[in-house]
Order: C-alpha cells, then structure tokens, then sequence
C-alpha cells in the first residue's frame, strides 16, 4: 500500500471478517476469514497529513519461540546472528528515533522450556534492551512454563523450579525504570510507562491466570484508576473461534477483568498462528479493541517481524504497522521471495480511530496529547527499515510450456507423472513411471484394508502446482481417520525403486495440495508419500515413543497442518529424523522438495523453494525395509494402510542424489544451446527437391524451422541432443530464404537461430511464364487444374507442387503449355507452387510462383 493511505479500522462499518496472515510456512500468504462480532471492517482513506504532532511508538514482540530454538544450531550458523537478536538491537538502535518508551513481550519466549540454551538466547536479546535502558515486559506463554496443561493455573506451578522465573522473575522485572510490581507467584507483573506526558499502565499476565492473579490485576487497576491500560497475555483472541474470534481463555479474561475495567483499552496477544483484530464493547459502553499477532509459523519461524504501534495523540489514531528488521539484515544472496521488510495485509498495517479524550474522558477527564512535535513515525520506521535494502529478489520461476517441459536428471530412480485422461482412477489402473519400471497402480478397495472406501474416491484432475510440468494430479476424496476411509496407490512387490539405495543421498519431489475439507480430526497425521515398511525391525532402530512401528519414511501434515518429513537415516542408530515446515493452508498447492546431502549430514525441506527452519541434522541417506512398496496418498503403519490423504498429489519424483535447484521439477531445460550445423550445398541444386538441416539441442525439445512464408517443419531433438529436418527444395529461391530455426516446449521457446538457403540460377534471373490454377468437377469429384504457360524465349522445366501432389514437366517449349489436374481428395485446394528453369546466355535462372486457390462455389 502507498505511504500516503492506510487501512482505516471502523467499529460503525457492517461485521465483517478481517484477513487473517495465513501462514503457509513462508509468508504471509492468502487471506482466510475470522468470524469476529464487531469485527473491525478495514477501509482505505487518504491518511492524515504529515504534520508535527504528539506520538509514540509501542513495540510488541510476538512469539519468538523458534528463533530462541534455533539460534544456535541454524540461525547463527548461516547467518552469524538470529531474529531475536536483531529485533531487540533495532529496538535499542531507533527508539530516540522512533520515540519508543516501552517495549512489550507476547510470551513463548522460548520453545522447549527444559533447554538451557534457548534461556541463553532470550536472556541476551532482552539484556539488550536493559543495556539501552529501554523499559519492557515479558510474559509466560505455554511453551516457557513446566506444565501448560488447560486446567492448570498459575497457582499451581512448581514455582521453585519455573525456568521463567530464575530468568526472568521478579527481581528483573523490578530493575526496570517502569516497574510497578509483580504478584505473588511471580509470573505475572505490571509496568507502568510515561509517554508524551501522559501514563500507560501496561498489565503483563501469564499463562493461566488464575483466579487470584485476576484478583491480583483488579487490585492493580483499581490502584490506577486514571491510567489507560494495555492488557498483555498469551491467549486471548484466536484466529478462526466463533463469538468474536475470543478464546475459552480469552473469554474468562473479559469476564473477569476486561469488561468492568473501563481503563482497559487495548489486548494484544500470541499462541495462535497468524494475526487478526477485534473490538468489543465492554460495561461502560466503550471500544475495547483485541489484536492477536503471532507469526511464528510464518518463513524462518517468523521472520523476524514485530509490531509497531504509533500513538497519534494530536489526531486520534493508531498506526499499526508490521516490520522485520531481521530481513534487511540478511546478505542479500540469502533473500528469497518471502522476505517483504514490511507487510501490507490488512491486519498488518492499518490505523485505529481513537478520540483519545472521549474513550478516557470517563476516567482520566485531562488526558490530551502532549507537547512532543514529531512526524509520523510509522513512516519514518519503514524509511529506516527500507533505506539501502534493494528489494526482494524477483522470482527465478518459469512457468512450463508443455507436459515434457521438465528437466531431467540422472540418477532418477522413479518419477510417477499424470498426464492422460481424467477422471476416476479404477483399481489396478497405472500411473506410470516415466523414468524407469516401478509404475505405480491404484490398490483395489479389498486390498486396502479401508471397509468404507468407494470406487469414485481417487481421480485424475487438471489441475497442480503451476510449475508443474505434468499439468495433472490423483485427488484422494473424503479420506477420514473417523470413518476409516482411504484409498491409495502403491509400485508393484517387485519394482526396482523398492530397494532403492539411497546412501549416496536423495531428492524427492512432490506436489500436494489439502482438500478444503481438510480437519484435524479427520485429517490429522495423515501422509501423501510412504516408504511403506515398519521401522521397528530395521536393525539397530531404537525405540522411540512416537512412530516406532511406523514406515521408514513419509511425508504428512500435522494437526498444526504443518508438513513433516520423518526418516531413518542410513545409521539406524541414531533414530529418525523430522522436518517440520510452517503451517500449510488449504486448498493451495505447494511444492515439496526434501534433499538430503551426505556432505552437511543435513536434510533439507524446501516449500514451494524456500527451506523450512526446522531442518533434520546428522543423517545421511535411509534405511528401509527391502521389498516393501512405495505408496501414494495412505499412511502405513503397524504393517498397514492407514490415515489417508484427503486432498491432492500430483507429479512425484525420486532421485539417488541431492538436486540443485536447476534440477528441480520447477526448473526448465535450457533453451539456449540451439545450433545449426549442417546445412545443405549451397546453392541448392535445380534438380534437387529437397535439402536436409541438422544441429545440437535440448532433448525432448520441439525444433521448429520456418522457410519463408511457407508452413513450419517440425521435428523433435533425440536423448543425444542431436535433430535433423527435411525442407523441401522448392521452398528456397535463388534470390535466398531466410529459414528461421527455434526450439522450445509447447509456448516456451528459444530465441531463433536463422540461415540464409539459396537455389542454383541467377538471384533475380527473369524467367517469363504464367499460371492458371481452378478448380474443376468431373462428376462427383472435384479436381485442381493447374496451366503452366511458357511466356518465354527459351523451353523451361516446370515443378509443379499442391497440396494434393506434385508433377515436373521437361523442356515446355516457347508457347507451349504444361497441365495437370490434381484430384482433389479432401479439404481446400491451397496453394499452388510453381517453379520454372530456363538456360539464359549460358546461365542457369530460376523462377518461382506461388498461386493460392479458392474453392470452387
């Protein structure tokens, strides 16, 4: 969206359903709609003008759960740094810029609350902010408490032994400038800040509040009876509930604290994947306005973003925007098309209408802006941020051509491709395997071990990722853990890729897609790709709580709906190991790529090209189970089919090495080595009807070579680069043809390679004849007529060529004529070509004429 207009949030427009970021792992993705009463309906309007005025900024750090957890094994390794890190040093950096007075944590500060490491993490990208003397809070979330089990609260914690409270209890919350104190367990603390002259109450409660530290937070809201307050906890709108997108947790807090608090003016929450905004009307008839942000299912496990919300006392308004200082801090060689420095969704960037004087009249009656003259400062935020950075890098994707507009690639044990009739896939019925024998074919019902799956449950569709090649995908309908109803397909006991050796490494590729029916409860842990087998008898194997007895390998979706990857590598001992991605959305195609390379000890998921943060480190290759099938659109666990999918899978492909992303099935073959190296004599001899061209290039590729005017010859390059094409003589004349040369997949094609061709005789010779071509019916038969009359001095050869045949005449003599009619077997007459060579002054010359017939009547 331009700096000069911003979403306008209006409480008076009709309900409606904000854009929530559907966090597909990577970005901020599509829309998806929360059911919210009151919702805030967004409106584009011209913004207010940039004047000096009274503003702040408030900083929120929503969940940096991940960038705790993987500082030290991912992100500081490839970057020398992590997301956490940065957002606190930016903070610190720019807060006399930005005049930011506070700082506030969402909670999950760290992933695994038993791992000292990820404290490690918090506790400097925090310490940062206490080294620029830049106030803040900081709460609980479910991942930093022992037990986050729904029932139990705050009260009943083993509080001696809470990791949040040794790092970040209450003796550090009191060596902050703005403390106002904690409750008694600890977990839970005020913060009172001052800002444009006026104070903000800041109310900071942790992970189940229980009904003493509710009645700890009356307490201290009734203590600030004239101090706008901002409640801050981990759980209070969600993305996607009914009753105005509150939370069971969220709806306790507003029963117990929210509504009779009339200070309370603002929520801001994380827990729950994506972001979205509320409004409800609390007892005293005013706006109380909810925000969730939480991006960590987003790319890099949230890629650095943060919120930021100027208060706008002159002209009544917050400015939210969404910033990641953690983008422009990348090498630019490591950018890929998810890194925007700045959202622009509608819960990302828009303003909130608030008479500041009006909504805190009732209990602060001389709150007003203070005497700070400032310009905007979300803008000056996003020149600060976009100042030098030179935009994210356009995407590299070519969309293919035709179905064989892939490249392939060696080491291709099997690539099963969809690219024929659609429709329902009947039991037994192949999807072959382009690259070798180990097609595919759908397991009869009986077979399947599913007592409810039907016939009509599997079919092929025209439709897949659009870098897809293959164009076509197997949809598996209805699939249900409830109802036990699934379908899948599976390579035969005896193809070649089930014992494949996969030591030296592997990529495999897939494209999958969730049915919009998709749900946990149905769909939960269900896989698209198995490397059927059970993993509790690969020797050496240990057991484990989870998947013991499940296949070696499979790709799935979580009840998170977020892609896992589980293998056991080539050393059974070590157990498996998993990738997970971000959250996955429905109905949307993503391109699957899991390369594992023996040279990292690493495998990487990569969705629709970008890796996922949570990579599965020191493994190479995989174990398996000889002689167990590959299988397509099932899970197999316990020696069984199992959990299908309920959605789509389109081409898939399995290779013995790791691929670079030039190998990939969204790649294309390259066009550009085209040549032309044999051409005929030249000049093309009179008596000689056709010449052949010959060159170098890309297999599989369609060379197409236009003469002139006259219709392209077409032919394809053989697996050893190598083409060759027929061009009738008649279409080259003495005077030269410029024969273009292309090749290409379907609309895709190279830049033409062009030669110039010329027949034997005098370029511009002028030889005299004239043509009468018609069309004539004998009976029921229709016949092309064609005259050659010799105009000339000298006898002439005469080639007469249709579309219907050809006929050459010797030596018509000075007058004389040549006729011949054509039967005319079917379509249009066409075109008529003549060519005449005579012997002028000891010189060969040659002529040619071209007459387009029409059809008679």
């Amino acid at each position: 969206m331009p700096r000069g207009s911003r979403r306008l949030l209006s409480a008076a427009a009709p309900v409606s359903a904000l854009a929530v970021l559907a966090s597909v792992g990577l970005s901020a993705g599509p829309a998806v709609a929360v059911p919210a009463s009151g919702s805030l309906a967004p409106t584009t309007v011209t913004e207010v003008a940039d004047d000096l005025g009274s503003r702040f900024t408030l900083a929120v750090l929503p969940d940096t759960q991940f960038y705790s957890r993987y500082a030290q094994s991912n992100f500081e390794p490839d970057y020398g740094t992590n997301p956490f890190a940065t957002q606190t040093a930016w903070l610190a950096e720019h807060a006399d810029e930005l005049n930011i007075p506070f700082v506030t944590h969402l909670g999950d500060v760290v992933d695994r609350v038993g791992v000292e490491n990820e404290w490690r993490t918090a506790d400097a990208a925090m310490r940062t902010l206490e080294d620029a003397a830049l106030p803040y809070s900081v709460l609980a979330g479910n991942h930093d408490v022992l037990n986050s089990r729904d029932d139990l609260y705050d009260t009943a914690y083993d509080l001696a032994n809470e990791p949040f409270l040794r790092w970040f209890g209450p003796g550090r919350a009191a060596s902050q400038v703005t403390d106002g104190g904690t409750d008694p367990t600890g977990m839970n603390q005020y913060q009172v800040f001052e800002a444009e002259g006026q104070e903000f109450l800041v109310l900071a409660l942790s992970w189940r509040a229980s009904d003493a530290t509710l009645a700890w937070a009356n307490e201290v809201v009734d203590a600030h009876p004239t101090t706008p307050t901002i409640l801050t906890s981990h759980d209070i709108i969600n993305a996607d509930a009914p009753a105005g997108a509150t939370s069971r947790n969220g709806e306790r807090l507003w029963d117990a604290l929210i509504a009779h608090n009339d200070q309370i003016f603002l929520t801001l929450n994380g827990h729950y994947h994506g972001a979205a905004v509320t409004e409800r009307t609390n007892d005293a008839g005013h706006a109380v306005t909810q925000i969730l942000m939480d991006y960590q299912m987003a790319y890099e496990g949230g890629n650095g973003y943060l919120g930021l919300f100027e208060f706008d006392l002159s002209n009544d308004v917050i400015d939210v925007e969404t910033v990641s200082p953690w983008v422009v801090s990348k090498p630019t060689e490591t950018l890929t098309s998810y890194d925007d420095p700045v959202l622009d969704g509608d819960t990302q960037q828009f303003s909130i209408p608030i008479d500041f004087s009006e909504r805190f009249g009732g209990f602060n009656p001389g709150f007003g802006p203070g005497d700070g003259q400032w310009p905007s400062l979300s803008d000056r935020a996003v020149e600060i941020l976009t100042d030098g950075f030179e935009g994210v890098p356009g995407s590299t994707d070519v969309l293919p051509g035709s179905a064989e507009d892939y490249v392939e690639v060696d080491g291709t044990l099997a690539h099963w491709r969809m690219t024929g009739e659609t429709g329902t896939l009947a039991e037994g019925e192949v999807v072959e395997d382009v690259a070798g024998d180990s097609d595919l074919h759908r397991a009869a019902i009986a077979e399947s071990g599913s007592p409810t799956a039907q016939v009509e449950d599997v079919a092929v569709v025209d439709a897949t990722y659009p870098y897809s090649s293959s164009g076509q995908a197997v949809c598996f309908a209805d699939s249900s853990k409830v109802t036990d109803r699934y379908s899948y397909l599976t390579t035969d006991a005896d193809a070649p890729v089930n014992d494949a050796d996969l030591s030296s490494g592997y990529t495999i590729e897939t494209f999958v897609q969730m049915d919009t029916s998709w749900t946990a409860d149905d769909n939960a842990w269900s896989k698209a790709l198995v490397r059927s087998g059970n993993r509790s008898q690969i020797p050496g194997m240990p057991w484990s709580r989870w998947d013991y007895t499940a296949s070696p390998t499979a790709l799935g979706i979580s009840n998170l709906r977020e892609f896992q990857w589980t293998e056991v590598g080539q050393d059974a001992t070590k157990g498996d190991r998993t990738n997970w991605s971000g959250e996955i959305m429905v109905d949307t195609w993503s391109h699957v790529a899991l390369v594992n390379d023996p040279a990292t000890a690493e495998t990487t998921m990569y969705v629709n090209g970008a890796p996922v943060l949570r990579t599965a480190l020191d493994t190479v290759g995989a174990s398996f189970n000889p002689g167990m099938p590959w299988i397509v659109g099932a899970d197999w666990v316990d020696d069984a089919a199992t959990n299908g999918w309920n959605g789509c899978v389109g081409e898939t492909r399995i290779v013995d090495r790791p691929l670079d992303r030039d190998e990939w099935l969204t790649a294309r073959p390259d066009l550009a080595g085209l040549e032309v190296t044999e051409l005929p004599e030249q000049p093309v001899p009179a008596d000689v009807t056709e010449v052949e061209l010959g060159g170098l290039g890309t297999p599989r590729a369609t060379v197409t070579a236009t003469a002139g005017t006259h219709e392209p010859l077409t032919t394809t390059v053989a697996e050893d680069g190598t083409w060759t094409l027929t061009v009738p003589a008649s279409s080259i004349d003495a005077e030269g043809t410029l024969v273009s040369v292309v090749q290409g997949f379907g609309e895709r094609v190279s830049d033409p390679v062009e030669v110039t061709l010329t027949r034997a005789g005098e370029p511009g010779g002028d030889v005299k004849f004239s043509v009468d071509a018609q069309v004539r019916q004998l009976g029921s038969r229709p016949y092309l007529a064609v005259r050659v009359h010799n105009e000339d001095d000298v006898a002439l050869d005469v080639t007469v060529e249709t579309d219907h045949g050809s006929r050459t005449f010797d030596g018509v003599a000075p007058g004389a004529n040549a006729y011949h009619a054509f039967a005319v077997r079917d379509g249009a007459p066409g075109e008529v070509t003549v060519t005449a060579t005579a012997v002028q002054d000891g010189e060969t010359v040659t002529d040619r004429s071209v007459v387009t017939v029409e059809q008679a009547g």
